[in-house]
């Protein structure tokens, strides 16, 4: 099946090609982000293969289709940017990578509270310039202190493992209440509980409409004053500029992001020889307390091996009929 694969980078080029060798799937590699612009370079394919910051809205949906595009793989667990019902209506079918590595998401969430707690990153420039005093390094003890762990699945159970390793008390919110998290040390609570008795929250939940902007101005007031918020999901998760507010006021003492609202137009591309255009993101990366990643929890060997593997193997399965294609239709977010 010959696949068009948008924005690609090269690390994608050679996981996916790895994979690819023994479906021998014709795989063209193409660097632009889809869109209705682009959405012309997948002629001939009738797969493309998406990230998570392609446009795969009704419009670009409707050009795929009139292409002879009948797959849409995404090489991503989420799938918001997705219009499901468009292309169930279409006749494409949607499929995703539900699983990689919790273990890299989870694993970068706890690198970020690690950094902004004890000013590893400021502590770096400054002996790089041979500053070695510790003032305005003053980090606190984990153990003992109370993470707050809104969304249970596998990601989140993973960091309250990582979490309860440091010998903090963990609570943990999700509509759906799992053995998984209590077993790994958690104690489930209302969210407005979980928001007001813990120094760190973060947030290991999909974006639905449910929780579009859960973390709000209304939600930050119901917080500790200087929690450390910690957000490694999805950017829509947290309304920036409710944020930036609840960060001058001294109520968000840290703030680690690795996904940003607005990161399509930003992230997995080198601008550093361009001016920021977004006046919200370049006045987060003004506060000292803020660390921002630039969209690179999920990156590590495992994950992007796991990522590849599972893209080519729906691939196959859409092909064939055959063997577990892990579909998503329109029906999960009803």
């Amino acid at each position: 099946m010959r696949v068009a694969v948008f924005s690609t980078k090269p690390y994608d080029e050679e996981f996916l090609r790895s994979a690819n060798q023994q479906a021998g799937h014709e795989l063209v590699f193409l660097e632009p982000r889809l869109s209705e612009e682009t959405a012309a370079l997948a002629a001939g394919s009738a797969a493309v293969c998406a990230f998570v910051n392609d446009d795969l809205s009704a419009g670009v949906l409707a050009r795929l289709a009139e292409q002879g595009v009948r797959l849409v793989a995404l090489r991503s667990a989420g799938f918001n940017h997705v219009d499901l019902a468009t292309a169930a209506k279409l006749g494409i079918t949607v499929a995703r990578v539900p699983g990689y590595s919790p273990h890299a998401v989870a694993e970068h969430c706890a690198g970020l509270i690690l950094a902004l707690n004890r000013k590893i990153h400021r502590a770096y420039n400054r002996v790089r310039e041979g500053n070695f005093a510790l003032s305005g390094l003053l980090g606190f003890d984990l153990h003992g202190r109370t993470v707050g762990v809104i969304g249970t699945g596998k990601i989140g159970v993973c960091f309250i493992k990582i979490m309860a390793g440091f010998g903090c008390r963990v609570l943990a919110y999700d509509p759906y209440p799992g053995d998984a998290a209590r077993e790994a040390g958690a104690e489930y609570a209302p969210l407005a509980q979980v928001l007001g008795e813990s120094d760190v929250v973060a947030l290991h939940c999909p974006l639905t409409p449910e929780t579009h902007h859960l973390i709000n101005a209304e939600s930050i007031e119901q917080m500790r004053d200087g929690v450390m918020l910690i957000n490694t999901s999805r950017g829509a998760l947290v309304d920036t500029a409710a944020v930036i507010e609840g960060l001058k006021r001294g109520k968000i003492g840290f703030l680690g992001l690795d996904v940003y609202e607005e990161e399509a137009d930003l992230f997995f591309e080198d601008l550093s020889d361009q001016m920021l255009r977004d006046d919200i993101f370049s006045r987060l990366i003004t506060f000292p307390n803020v660390l921002i990643t630039g969209h690179q929890a999920f990156f590590t060997e495992e994950a992007l091996g796991n990522i590849a593997a599972t893209t080519v193997a729906n691939v196959t399965a859409f092909e064939r009929d055959e063997g577990e294609l892990h579909r998503v239709t329109a029906d999960v977010l009803a």
